[in-house]
């Protein structure tokens, strides 16, 4: 399982398969690299790099829980890319991943060469934020993966017409069995870093860092996070910026849609 070390001593977990444009994968708060399973085989023709954070997935747990922050882990990424030895990278980055994307466009702009956005944007909607901290650190009440994936079906808001088969791959991506139950694959402390992290600033000017780079931006038709009004309004603001919204599905979309492969291979050509 390759990994590097962080300049303050973590190994991290990622995965570097194919060949051609460098694209990496960034995944929401508490996913992984798993996440970007559903979308790879549309992708092929690409170097997909996938990086677990630190304190998620395979990659080591931060003794520190005040480094699961948005700007230790865009410094987690510039070296990833210098381990690789990578000049330049275009990012797909699911919610904080695309936070991170922006982070990264506004600190190291001439590393960032395009950027994807699934289901996130300069503007956070509470509802979602606050469906974030139901779940955040916790493990689940399920006594297996079925009961989890048939939960899912039900208090997931914005989904429909997703076969169970696909909720089942879901919760044995994010949930590991063990002799005391199911529990989350990353660091519970993570929720600390969250809570300690205060009112969301302004992240409009990190969106305009993305200005002169290839953008797409990919909306589950029910978020609860990215709203339809803030879709437009990143559109006025970027209005060669290509959207997509997906239907019967909320945050995040499995990006396998069609609509999300459309916009991402729209994306990918603009950026060759």
């Amino acid at each position: 399982m390759p990994s590097f070390k962080t300049s303050d001593g973590l190994n991290l977990h990622y995965t570097d398969q194919g060949s051609g444009l460098p694209i990496l994968c960034l995944a929401g708060l508490t996913r992984t690299g798993a996440d970007f399973d559903y979308v790879a085989p549309h992708l092929s023709g690409n170097r997909l790099i996938r990086l677990d954070y630190r304190g998620r997935g395979g990659s080591d747990w931060d003794d520190n829980w005040q480094n699961y922050t948005l700007p230790v882990e865009c410094r987690d990424v510039v070296e990833l890319l210098d381990h690789l030895g990578l000049e330049k990278v275009a990012i797909i980055g699911t919610s904080r991943g695309g936070l991170n994307a922006m982070g990264l466009c506004a600190s190291v702009p001439d590393r960032i060469i395009g950027v994807a956005l699934n289901d996130i944007g300069p503007e956070l909607d509470p509802r979602g934020l606050s469906g974030i901290m139901t779940y955040l650190g916790r493990n689940p009440a399920g006594r297996n993966h079925e009961d989890i994936a048939a939960a899912l079906a039900h208090v997931l808001v914005g989904f429909d017409n997703v076969p169970m088969s696909r909720w089942l791959e879901e919760v044995r991506k994010h949930y590991i069995m063990t002799d005391t139950g199911l529990q989350i694959t990353y660091d519970p402390n993570l929720r600390k870093a969250v809570e300690a992290g205060g009112d969301v600033p302004d992240l409009w000017p990190f969106f305009d860092a993305m200005a002169g780079k290839p953008l797409v931006c990919i909306r589950g038709s029910g978020s609860d996070l990215l709203s339809a009004e803030t879709l437009a309004k990143m559109q006025t603001r970027r209005p060669d910026m290509i959207a997509a919204t997906v239907p019967d599905r909320g945050h995040i979309p499995f990006l396998d849609e069609p609509e999300a492969v459309a916009a991402l291979q729209k994306w990918i050509g603009e950026l060759a």
